[in-house]
């Protein structure tokens, strides 16, 4: 079934009804599945195709279920997956910042994303929240929250950065000011490609290890980030789908696809713990574009648009 543009909206999903106590797996994992189902059928409206669905096991514990779409209306390639895993070491991506926790036991679950748009003003996107148990015999379980949002432009757009930026802040807002400077930096310095001395996109935010003032918090404000993410997203979307393109445009998101793919197989943290735990490729690695483009020592022209994207865009600043 198709949709009109006035058919779709951007309107924020409206949260499952979670029951919490103190350390609760169970209630994460439910969260998760209603985001990912909810997620999938916002991006359904908003492409007018449909997801397929693949559910997958491990053979050391757990699995997951990806929902992928390729050859969309608007989304050339879109994955929305999710993990549930378990194993008894901690793979050292996990264990990297906690280096005390390294060979504990582990339970790990999670939504995460990406989106590749076939129209090149329409900005690639990635989200994810997850959840990470440690356990050892005598010891008391730990357990921590990460996740957050980032957008990677082509063509940059100011209000589309500024709305996305606001929309991570706003996110955040209710769990105290001190959040968003902090996570957003964080984001900042996360997703950049240190061996090219770029960043990968305008940021959003980005946390980790996140576990104050306890679990019921600490789930609150993954569950923000979560349900936020929509409402940061559609409404570029639909701004920037049905912008007219050429060939020269479309080859220059193939040469930034580039970089997507390199910051994903070289330095990202949630790629290593998927292969390092033994997790399904194929699942780990929907996050690829579907194209992409390497060229040697090209550089843009000046004052071009895409001299534009490294010289206003990709720099950190402060969006909102």
């Amino acid at each position: 079934m198709r949709f009109t543009l006035s058919s779709r909206r951007a309107v924020p999903p409206q949260p499952s009804r979670i029951i919490l106590t103190p350390m609760n797996p169970g209630a994460v994992k439910d969260y998760l599945l209603s985001l990912q189902d909810r997620i999938v059928a916002a991006l359904e409206r908003l492409d007018g195709g449909r997801f397929g669905r693949d559910a997958w096991s491990r053979a050391e514990g757990g699995g997951g279920v990806s929902r992928i779409i390729e050859e969309g209306a608007l989304l050339e390639r879109g994955g929305v997956g999710f993990s549930h895993v378990h194993g008894q070491r901690l793979p050292p991506s996990a264990s990297a910042s906690r280096p005390e926790l390294a060979g504990r036991a582990f339970e790990a679950m999670g939504v995460s994303l990406v989106l590749h748009p076939r129209n090149p003003y329409c900005p690639t996107v990635h989200m994810n929240v997850r959840f990470f148990l440690a356990t050892a015999a005598g010891r008391e379980p730990v357990f921590w929250f990460g996740g957050g949002m980032d957008l990677t432009p082509c063509y940059g757009f100011e209000e589309d950065c500024r709305h996305f930026h606001r929309i991570c802040r706003d996110a955040l807002a209710p769990f105290g000011p001190q959040h968003h400077a902090r996570f957003k930096k964080w984001c900042d310095e996360y997703f950049f490609l240190r061996h090219r001395g770029e960043a990968r996109g305008v940021g959003g935010i980005f946390f980790d290890d996140v576990h104050e003032p306890d679990f019921e918090g600490s789930f609150a404000l993954a569950r923000s980030v979560g349900e936020h993410f929509l409402p940061a997203y559609l409404p570029i979307a639909e701004r920037r789908r049905s912008l007219a393109y050429s060939e020269r445009e479309r080859n220059f998101q193939a040469y930034r696809r580039g970089r997507y793919v390199e910051f994903n197989l070289v330095w990202d943290r949630g790629t290593l713990f998927g292969l390092q735990s033994g997790g399904r490729a194929e699942s780990i690695l929907m996050s690829l574009p579907p194209l992409a483009l390497w060229r040697y020592d090209w550089k843009p022209e000046p004052g071009s648009p895409e001299e534009a994207l490294y010289e206003t865009f990709l720099p950190a600043r402060d969006w909102v």
